[in-house]
């Protein structure tokens, strides 16, 4: 049994859809951040972290198994196998207090535990939930989408139809506090703090709403050669984001503005966090990790949403603070991912890491003890699967859609440009990674996407159609069509619900 008096409490924080560049302390001159920049200051910044998978489901199921997408199951915003052990259940066992609050996005059975011992529930799309009912009980019952208005409206940035009060990001943060006052302080907690935002739609309250302005935001990148480093899921998903019909540049940066008020409006409530856990004397006590599922194209290469490899979509922050492990203010730039999320937990609370779990303790490697140098992506399989392999020096890519494959080498800052495939000098580096990828995939068992030491060849698929109203959605929500005056009959069949798992 472990000592219970010498296991730190932990505190994972995550947002959803925040790109790595989102942080004043990081680089970012005009976003306003200080309580992350607090934890930059306290903690180590792991400035090359990414996502498993470039979407919310696979994504949080890597982080909370320890495992590949390829290794899950989950590859995609796919149901999550139900009869594995979570990272809650491990910590649990061990005599944690295991409590989560916000999105967790577990599919298909969003009230899941997991090895939570309670949960404040809140998710996008699942209908009545906790915080539903708080918003229904303060007399907002009539707003169907709490969250924002998504369909034609997903990538518009609007005014919260709720005040800052009530608004979810301060919720989640209330909720935070609450457990922080009730929990058992006898022994340690592992609570998991997620908010929804900054994920689209693009809502903050007033006053968060107007913190920042369209003429200080800086234009997108869009690269002179962008069409070449698009694939299938970008064109796909530019067209039902309703984000293909021509480039509003001002719109764009209205649309950065408001990304980035969401944003500070969730670091005002991390402050209000870091300052409770101070003021209770446990804030160097607690192994506090900061981070996101995923990224936010923003415009970037004339693209929104995420579903790629490219920074833009698929770097995301990783802070972590705990003095007794991690040295302050420090930055480690070696690629590290979600997956690692599980075995640094595992080593502050004394729990041996299992024969599955494939990640490395973020300790170990900042402190330059591991020598792993390279991390792996997924996202989907077959004809629309999308490989990524990343290492210090370079990041592969292959769309199986596209029958394509990329290199970039990474640089500082710097935004992917131009693929280095089919020059020359390049061409035993592309070689190299191919393989590495591909016999990672056949070491593990896993030869859905390969054929023999290639990647396999599948049908080709449709490519979106010409015509711009074709292939669009909606995402209107389970409770819409109550909410009409009696008598009325909306368009929206109430028998066949939008389902937010899918896009």
């Amino acid at each position: 049994m472990n000592d219970r008096d010498s296991m730190p409490n932990i505190l994972v924080i995550m947002t959803d859809q925040q790109r790595a560049d989102t942080i004043g302390a990081l680089g970012n001159p005009i976003i306003q951040t200080p309580a992350l920049d607090r934890l930059v200051s306290g903690g180590t910044s792991f400035t090359s972290a990414y996502c498993p998978s470039p979407v919310c489901v696979a994504s949080r199921c890597s982080f909370l198994l320890g495992e590949y997408p390829h290794q899950t199951g989950t590859i995609s915003n796919t149901p999550m196998p139900q009869d594995r052990k979570s990272l809650m259940n491990f910590l649990n066992e061990a005599g944690y207090q295991t409590h989560g609050i916000g999105k967790m996005h577990f599919s298909p059975d969003s009230e899941k535990m997991w090895g939570f011992e309670s949960r404040d529930l809140s998710e996008e799309g699942s209908g009545q939930d906790h915080y539903r009912d708080f918003i229904d009980q303060h007399g907002y019952d009539y707003i169907a989408a709490t969250h924002g208005e998504r369909s034609e409206f997903y990538y518009i940035p609007q005014p919260s139809q709720l005040p800052e009060r009530l608004h979810h990001t301060k919720w989640v943060g209330d909720r935070t506090l609450d457990f922080l006052d009730r929990r058992d302080s006898s022994g340690p907690f592992f609570c998991w703090t997620s908010f929804i935002k900054p994920h689209p739609p693009f809502e903050s309250p007033v006053p968060w709403n107007r913190l920042y302005r369209m003429i200080e935001m800086d234009l997108p990148y869009i690269s002179p050669d962008n069409d070449q480093l698009l694939t299938y899921w970008n064109r796909l998903q530019n067209r039902y984001k309703y984000r293909d019909q021509g480039l509003d540049l001002n719109l764009v940066r209205v649309m950065k503005a408001a990304y980035y008020a969401a944003i500070s409006f969730i670091d005002y409530n991390v402050g209000r966090i870091l300052n409770q856990l101070e003021d209770e004397g446990i804030l160097d006590e607690t192994l506090i990790l900061f981070t996101s599922d995923h990224g936010e194209f923003l415009g970037d290469y004339n693209c929104y949403g995420k579903r790629s490899f490219l920074d833009s979509a698929a770097r995301i922050p990783l802070l972590v603070r705990y003095p007794t492990r991690f040295t302050p203010n420090t930055l480690c730039d070696q690629p590290v991912s979600l997956v690692d999320v599980l075995p640094t937990c595992f080593s502050v609370a004394g729990i041996e890491v299992q024969s599955q779990h494939i990640g490395t303790d973020l300790a170990e490697i900042a402190s330059g003890k591991s020598d792993r140098d390279e991390i792996i992506g997924q996202l989907g399989q077959g004809a629309t699967g999308l490989y990524a392999l990343i290492t210090r020096k370079f990041k592969y890519i292959y769309s199986a859609a596209d029958q394509k494959e990329w290199l970039f080498r990474r640089l500082p800052n710097r935004f992917e440009t131009r693929s280095l495939v089919g020059n020359p000098v390049f061409s035993h580096v592309v070689t190299a990674y191919r393989n590495r990828l591909i016999e990672w995939f056949k070491s593990d068992g896993y030869e859905q996407p390969i054929d023999g030491n290639q990647w396999r060849k599948f049908p080709s698929i449709p490519s979106v159609a010409d015509d711009p109203d074709a292939e669009q959605i909606f995402q209107d929500g389970r409770s819409v069509s109550d909410r009409f005056p009696d008598g009325y009959s909306p368009k929206i069949d109430p028998t066949k619900p939008a389902d937010f798992r899918a896009f």
